[in-house]
C-alpha cells in the first residue's frame, strides 16, 4: 500500500484575509479539493492496492472542511489527522496514521499545490521505489544574486524544489524520529540528516504553491 500525506496547515496571512488559503476557491471549489482529486486519480491509475490519502489539517479547521465537503458533494476518500506546531510535526502526525510495519512509498505534498501533474506524481513514486528519497524540481530561469557577497550566482547550480517529496515509508518514519531542528526546511532535509541521498526528478511548471493573491490569479488561469 502506498500513501499520500497532504499537508494543509496554512493560515492564509499572505492572502490578506481570514480564510485559510487551502479553502479559497479556484474554479468554483476549494484549492484543497483540487489537490486531493489529483492524488485520487493517481491512486485509481495504480495497478496495485491503490493509494491511501491522509489529510493533515489544524483541528480548529476540520469542522469547516467537513462542511465544505458536504456543500460540494466531495467524495474523495481520505483520513484526517491533526496538524502540528511545524510542518515537521504535521508530517509526524501524518506518519502516525500509517502502520509501523507498512511497506511502500509515501509522498508528502503541499495542500496548496493543486496543479501537480499525474506524470510528476508517477515519476516521484516510481523513482522512490528504487532510490528511497525523491524530490521534483524545476530549473531556475531568473538571475539570482547573493546579497551577502554582492554578486550574481550561476543559476545552473540551483533548482526550484516542489512536492510531492516522496520516500520509502520506513526511511521517512526513521528520519522523523529525530528531534526537531530549524534546519528541517522540508522533508528532504529531514532524511538527508540521517545520511540519505535525495534524488531529483523533473517537476512541472504549473505545480505552483498558492500563497499570495497573485498566485490565486495565476491559478484561475491555469484552471481555465
Amino acid at each position: 500500500m502506498d500513501y499520500a500525506i497532504i499537508v494543509a496547515g496554512g493560515k492564509g496571512l499572505r492572502m490578506g484575509g481570514e480564510l485559510p488559503k487551502q479553502f479559497l476557491p479556484v474554479g468554483g471549489k476549494p484549492i484543497l479539493m483540487h489537490t486531493l482529486e489529483v492524488f485520487s486519480r493517481f491512486g485509481e491509475s495504480m495497478n496495485s492496492e491503490g493509494l491511501q490519502i491522509i489529510l493533515v489539517l489544524p483541528e480548529e479547521q476540520q469542522d469547516y472542511w467537513l462542511d465544505l465537503c458536504g456543500q460540494h458533494n466531495f467524495n474523495v476518500t481520505h483520513t484526517i489527522v491533526n496538524g502540528g506546531q511545524t510542518r515537521f510535526h504535521s508530517v509526524q502526525n501524518g506518519l502516525k496514521a500509517i502502520p509501523d510495519d507498512a511497506e511502500g512509498v509515501v509522498g508528502i505534498h503541499d495542500g496548496v499545490r493543486p496543479f501537480v501533474s499525474l506524470d510528476v506524481i508517477k515519476r516521484c513514486y516510481e523513482t522512490a521505489r528504487e532510490k528511497k528519497a525523491v524530490i521534483p524540481v524545476m530549473p531556475v530561469t531568473d538571475t539570482l544574486r547573493n546579497t551577502v557577497e554582492g554578486k550574481n550566482v550561476y543559476r545552473e547550480n540551483y533548482r526550484i524544489v516542489q512536492t510531492p517529496q516522496t520516500f520509502d515509508i520506513q526511511l521517512l518514519k526513521e528520519a522523523n524520529r529525530q528531534p526537531y531542528t530549524e534546519e528541517f526546511t522540508d522533508d528532504a532535509s529531514v532524511v538527508e540528516a540521517i545520511g540519505q541521498e535525495v534524488t531529483m526528478v523533473e517537476g512541472n511548471r504549473e505545480n505552483i504553491k498558492i500563497t499570495t493573491p497573485f498566485d490565486l490569479k495565476i491559478a484561475d488561469v491555469i484552471n481555465s
